[in-house]
């Protein structure tokens, strides 16, 4: 079995709060989910906005290899004529080989959304979807909010796709529009109709029978379209699947209005991964974390990292059971490989581990320890995370605390003193002053620098002891600063975290300090950024 994967991001998923894309970033999508292997690709409704229309108009002169475009509208209005309804010549205008229509099968929404009557609705498919076809478009139609519809009147609900069928079109995709029905709801539903439109195939006018799904013998295929309202989503959308739909729609991320909509990455690897279903292949699976990743950034919306398959933390290990196991069998604490969806396995360090977390990050930085070194570490974090400092977003630091517990391991600076001098002048404003005493390869670094705050002058007056010695410093910025305020009922004398995030040509890293003096925390975070930076130069 192979399902149709169509993608809706760059219309749904633009309808969701916080979601923008140019059309340049489109057109980038857009070719990213061609590459990825996605076979229907909506680039939006060109009869909505002129953002629409432009990348239509653009991509008429793009390449896709495996997907095809979809132009997104509706049936023509009540009462008129389709042959000059401005919506539906916008959608020929669009020269997409592929029409996805929205229609109404719901009696409440024809009757009180569009307040027409019963069988004008049925006019109005039958007649959209026959002129789109006579132009030579492979038409699909959305049956609106199908499965309120369904509950409300499955009889009209029916009916509207009978008409859709008899006028031509070549998909009927069931819409989970308001994303309130449940797995087995829609399975049985989407059962139900594939059931009764197979048994009136005789019925219907219209006869290719070519490329259709096993067992079918109605000449229409039938898709699934769901939102997440109810957190079920990607569950609906699989419900949809096992009760004979071959076309999934969604978008990258889950992105979409309200809630949002399926989400297609996750769907992509359940279909694969659990359904044996070759939506893919096995090298467009592995490009699936990178997938999520680029539509994110363009989105510029922060990756979830708790999302399935593709986040940060989807195969993120922390307590210590789990990575005993873990290292004795993969499969212990992993439903599935990692390498397969393009992800990776990631040990976390915290007061929750044990000695396996820590073995295995000795093993990951290619260092060699002693289980008492190893132990010793270990109780080393405990005692630290039981004072502040939180070791899962600093790994740097935790490498640092590895090596340092090496024989022979010899620091590349060492901190003798530091001041710093916070004051207002007259005139000139606020002044940050820093002065820092290091020793470096035996010789004593004495340094003063101003700042905008006494941070940036703590770090400016180390970089000036430090660069004449280690000029590759040079090139290492400081990307973040974060404070968190571990115990706010003690006021200005609670304890504070500072988490610095540094990045080099090559890499990027994080380092934590704590202590109830916020310039102390930051010193530990800036001093372990420098150490870091140097490992290996």
């Amino acid at each position: 079995m192979a399902t149709y994967l169509y993608d809706t991001t760059l219309r749904d998923g633009t309808q969701g709060e916080g979601v923008n894309f140019s059309v340049d970033d489109k057109l980038r999508i857009a070719h990213r989910l061609d590459e990825f292997g996605v076979h229907y690709i909506e680039g939006g409704w060109p009869g909505s906005n002129p953002k629409d229309a432009a990348f239509f108009e653009r991509a008429q002169n793009e390449h896709f290899h495996n997907a095809r475009l979809a132009a997104f509208g509706s049936t023509r209005k009540a009462g008129g004529q389709v042959e000059t309804d401005p919506q539906i010549r916008k959608l020929l205008e669009a020269h997409a080989p592929v029409v996805t229509l929205v229609a109404k099968t719901s009696t409440l929404h024809v009757t009180h959304v569009l307040q027409t009557s019963l069988d004008e609705n049925l006019a109005m498919i039958r007649d959209s979807v026959s002129f789109l076809k006579a132009q030579g478009k492979e038409v699909m139609l959305d049956a609106e909010h199908f499965f309120d519809g369904f509950k409300l009147d499955r009889d009209y609900a029916w009916a509207t796709l009978h008409a859709a069928v008899e006028a031509g079109a070549d998909w009927l995709v069931l819409c989970d529009t308001n994303g309130g029905a449940m797995p087995w709801e829609v399975e049985e539903i989407t059962r139900q109709t594939i059931t009764k439109l197979m048994d009136s195939a005789p019925l219907m006018t219209r006869g290719a029978m070519h490329d259709l799904p096993s067992g079918l013998r109605a000449a229409v295929r039938f898709g699934i379209h769901t939102h997440n309202d109810a957190g079920v989503g990607v569950a609906n959308a699989l419900a949809g699947v096992r009760a004979g739909c071959t076309q999934v729609q969604g978008t990258v991320n889950g992105y979409g209005e309200r809630a949002g909509n399926c989400d297609l990455v996750t769907t992509v690897a359940n279909l694969k991964l659990k359904l044996d279903d070759a939506c893919v292949d096995d090298d467009q699976l592995r490009a699936l974390t990178e997938l999520s990743h680029y539509v994110s950034e363009l989105a510029n919306v922060a990756p979830n990292i708790r999302a399935p398959y593709v986040g940060q933390a989807a195969f993120a290990h922390k307590g210590g059971i789990h990575v005993a196991a873990l290292l004795r069998l993969e499969e212990s604490y992993q439903h599935v490989d990692p390498l397969r969806v393009g992800n990776q396995k990631r040990v976390l360090v915290s007061e929750l581990s044990g000695r396996g977390n820590i073995a295995y990050k000795v093993h990951e930085y290619g260092l060699e320890l002693s289980n008492e070194d190893v132990l010793r570490v270990l109780a080393q974090i405990k005692e630290m995370e039981a004072r502040g400092f939180y070791f899962e977003g600093a790994e740097a630091s935790v490498e640092l605390m590895l090596r340092r517990a090496q024989p022979g391991y010899r620091a590349p600076f060492e901190l003798i003193d530091y001041l710093i001098v916070v004051e207002h002048r007259r005139g000139r404003g606020l002044l940050a002053e820093a002065n820092v005493k290091v020793r470096v390869n035996g010789e004593v670094a004495h340094t003063a620098a101003e700042g905008d705050g006494p941070v940036n002058a703590l770090d400016l007056a180390m970089r000036k002891a430090l660069l004449p010695h280690y000029p590759q410093l040079d090139a290492v910025r400081l990307t973040d600063y974060k404070v968190r305020i571990l115990d706010g009922d003690k006021a200005t004398a609670a304890t504070t975290r500072v988490t610095i995030d540094s990045r080099s040509p090559s890499r990027n890293w994080s380092t934590v300090g704590s202590s109830t003096n916020i310039v102390d925390a930051s010193w530990q975070a800036l001093a372990d950024s420098m150490e870091y930076a140097l490992l290996g130069d």
